[in-house]
């Protein structure tokens, strides 16, 4: 009788052990997996910020949350980044503001000729006008970090010393920088820039605007013999989250991830500029490319053909009820 009271009893402990056991099991932390898609090539400054990302998230989680990466548009492509975060068929995506000029206008005015002289400072006044307008473009998602690419060039397979060279010169562009090469006189043409090295090969441009990494990342220079310093235009970048999926998130892991905002933009804004220094080297030393300094009365008549871009977006933004000149002031504040 003993022995079957026991043995009872050591059932109902177990029953009771077991029933612990499996109704706790999901309430316990578990693994958090998150894919993020970003559009241009693995060895590119934005995948590169992606794959520091990752790595930062998962150790300062300890492992909580586990990141899969597609660089190279093999998950979403440039265009439709944004939709494709929102509509959830990626939990995170690196957007370039520039291939939707109209949507993202608080945002897109960072890419005005406003005189930004690197990344770093690009990038810290991108995120700081961001933070303080919370402009509605981005309302359906959450922003885990924003940056900008470095001062454009004008990289081509002939010599562009004055702006008679430039003029009818098919270049690539995109948003803002596709205004400024007009207003110079050249023809811009949009495309992505993964689609630019095939473009390049085939004459189809015989040239870009664009910040001097994509000489290496790209290898323009193996086809883009001669760099015009212009040194104007940025493009703005945004990395963002679905919302419903970052509301389902651990309050742990959203503080994580929050805490790393400005400091994965100013890291970005920071490799960006190391990396400037690095594609001249190398675009000098491996591929004799010839970088073109504009004489002081040049540069002056190339920038004299620009104040009328951010007149002309002031304009526009007042008609949308955005308080324009504020904007362009805090800009250039933030850059400082």
């Amino acid at each position: 009788m003993v022995k079957r009271s026991i043995f009872s009893a050591t059932l109902f402990l177990f029953a009771i052990v077991t029933c612990l056991i499996i109704f706790q099991t999901p309430v316990m932390a578990g693994t958090v997996k998150l894919n993020y898609a970003n559009f241009p090539p693995a060895p590119t400054f934005p995948c590169v910020q992606m794959e520091r990302w990752k790595v930062e998230v998962e150790k300062r989680t300890a492992g909580q949350v586990q990141i899969n990466t597609f660089p190279g548009g093999t998950l979403l492509g440039a265009k439709g980044m944004m939709d494709g975060v929102i509509a959830g068929q990626s939990d995170i995506g690196n957007i370039c503001m520039a291939y939707q000029p109209g949507r993202f206008i608080v945002t897109n005015a960072t890419s005005l000729p406003l005189g930004i002289k690197d990344a770093k400072k690009g990038s810290l006044a991108l995120l700081k006008l961001y933070e303080k307008y919370q402009p509605d473009a981005f309302k359906d998602v959450v922003v885990l970090a924003m940056f900008t690419n470095a001062p454009g060039n004008v990289m081509s397979k002939v010599p562009v010393r004055t702006l008679d060279d430039i003029k009818g010169l098919d270049l690539r562009a995109s948003g803002g920088a596709a205004q400024i090469l007009k207003a110079w006189g050249a023809n811009p043409v949009g495309m992505p820039m993964p689609a630019t090295v095939e473009a390049l090969q085939k004459g189809t441009v015989k040239g870009l605007f664009s910040s001097l990494e994509v000489m290496k990342d790209f290898k323009f220079a193996e086809n883009c013999k001669y760099v015009t310093m212009t040194e104007t235009v940025l493009y703005p970048f945004a990395v963002v989250m679905n919302k419903a999926k970052y509301n389902s998130l651990p309050k742990n892991v959203q503080k994580i991830m929050m805490d790393l905002k400005e400091e994965q933009s100013l890291w970005t804004g920071t490799y960006m500029d190391e990396q400037i220094k690095k594609a001249i080297a190398w675009s000098k030393e491996a591929n004799d490319v010839e970088f073109i300094s504009l004489s002081a009365g040049e540069k002056a008549k190339w920038d004299g053909k620009l104040d009328f871009i951010t007149e002309k977006w002031i304009k526009g933004a007042k008609e949308k009820g955005l308080p324009a000149e504020e904007i362009i002031k805090d800009i250039k504040a933030f850059a400082q």
